[in-house]
């Protein structure tokens, strides 16, 4: 009875899953699907507390949908998915293709190495396969704008059907969840496919409506929350704009909506073409900007890592950080910039302490989304556009909603004295530090040193 192999990486559910339905075909009406998921040291290594702990959950949510038949191997992949397969005699290895750099390699490693029993890619992550969105020329893309004109008429494919019966494979030994990270008082999402659509009805139903007003305001729950889920697969994007496109008219939020999820594959499609931009500067020419060193600089870098700059909304979204592995997007920006053009620090750093506390740490959103605040990166975001976070806090938490959540210090302020509670009647309040920099100072240094390496 021929045997197909379900290698599951980034595509942790079983409804809306193309390679789930390839493997499904190639068992046939005689054969059984084997779920396998292996915890590869290149990728488990680096993962932080938060990911790794939402990703165990994911894991054990999914051994429960697969009647337990889900197999946990620890190694390399190449030499681990050809043992499986030999052991069980798979015919086929089925996958959702990961188009990340390291990824890449990897399969084409392990297809390699599997000889004739052939690898089968069928779809992945994304609405839109990267690479797939070009210019007339054949070239990729630069700049959000024409790729998400491009990307909409190049469309999607409807969801796939959600199999009835999969004749898993059971009985094949399989090594145990590695130990939960201990995470504290942070506070995680419920994990799993069960629960990603959950939180997609939820803001579907109550929030959608009203995405487009209230997605900038960190103090209103107005975003969906699902980058957990859409980051290990436990729902597919075109499950979410299939439901869209059967609601009446959402109008302009249905299509701010959309335009999040444009941004998600128009950064996995930068990646593609250019994988060292994981690390490497999109504009080498900002390569030799100057940045600040030494102790003073390290205890800078550290009252912003623990939400301690005197600068409420950036204290606000780095304690988030801390409290939830999650950051509003839009205070995202603040605090990256904050950190790149007031303390005068690489992006790469940013990308990578963000990677070890967020949750929802996908390489090519969280890197090259740090690259554009930087403006290091794609798109019309030019470095000498830098963050005011005191009007950026009164524009986007203008009753201090968001800052008094999470800088308790604050929350007998008036919201007019919120954003800069040094300007209050009794001064900054006891516990809460005063401002560690003077950002107008540091913004013309930034600027000076952008225009000493564009000379």
């Amino acid at each position: 009875m021929p045997t197909a192999l379900l290698w599951f990486r980034r595509d942790l559910r079983l409804g809306d899953h193309p390679a789930l339905l390839a493997a499904r075909e190639a068992a046939g009406d005689d054969g059984t699907v084997l779920p396998v998921f292996v915890f590869d040291d290149r990728l488990w290594g680096p993962s932080g507390a938060p990911r790794r702990r939402f990703l165990l959950d994911c894991l054990d949510d999914l051994r429960t949908a697969t009647a337990g038949a889900l197999v946990l191997r620890h190694g390399d992949p190449v030499r681990i998915v050809q043992q499986l397969a030999d052991e069980v005699g798979a015919t086929s290895v089925h996958v959702s293709a990961d188009t990340g750099p390291y990824g890449r390699r990897r399969d084409t490693a392990v297809e390699t190495g599997l000889g004739e029993v052939p690898l089968v890619r069928t779809g992945s992550p994304y609405l839109v396969a990267p690479g797939r969105v070009t210019k007339r020329d054949g070239t990729p893309f630069q700049v959000f704008t024409p790729f998400a004109r491009a990307w909409r008429e190049h469309g999607w494919h409807d969801p796939a059907p959600r199999p009835g019966v999969v004749p898993w494979l059971t009985g094949v030994c399989s090594d145990d969840l590695p130990a939960s990270p201990d995470l504290g008082d942070v506070r995680l999402p419920p994990a799993g496919e069960a629960a990603a659509a959950a939180a997609w009805a939820g803001f579907r139903d109550e929030r959608l409506l009203d995405y487009a007003e209230d997605r900038n305001a960190p103090g209103t729950n107005g975003t969906s929350r699902l980058s957990p889920y859409l980051k290990y697969g436990c729902i597919h994007p075109r499950t979410l704009l299939a439901d869209l496109a059967a609601q009446d008219d959402g109008g302009e939020a249905v299509r701010r909506y959309t335009d999040e999820l444009a941004w998600r594959d128009f950064y996995a499609d930068v990646l593609w073409h250019r994988p060292g931009s994981a690390r490497e500067y999109l504009k080498p020419q900002l390569q030799g900007m100057g940045y600040d060193t030494g102790p003073d600089t390290e205890e800078l870098v550290r009252a912003w890592e623990t939400g301690r700059t005197g600068f409420p909304v950036v204290d606000a979204g780095m304690r988030q950080l801390l409290g939830e592995a999650y950051v509003h997007n839009r205070v995202r920006m603040i605090v990256a910039s904050f950190l790149v053009k007031d303390l005068h620090q690489e992006w790469t750093r940013g990308a990578r302490y963000f990677m070890q506390h967020l949750v929802d740490g996908e390489l090519a959103s969280n890197n090259l989304g740090w690259q554009w605040v930087a403006g290091t990166g794609t798109d019309a975001s030019p470095y000498y556009r830098v963050f005011n976070p005191i009007t950026q806090g009164k524009k986007f938490d203008p009753d201090g909603r968001y800052v008094k959540r999470w800088v308790p210090e604050l929350r007998g302020l008036d919201p007019a004295h919120v954003h800069e509670p040094w300007t209050a009647p009794g001064g900054v309040p006891a516990g809460y530090p005063e401002p560690i920099v003077d950002h107008a100072h540091e913004r013309l240094v930034a600027l000076d040193r952008y225009a000493r390496v564009r000379r």
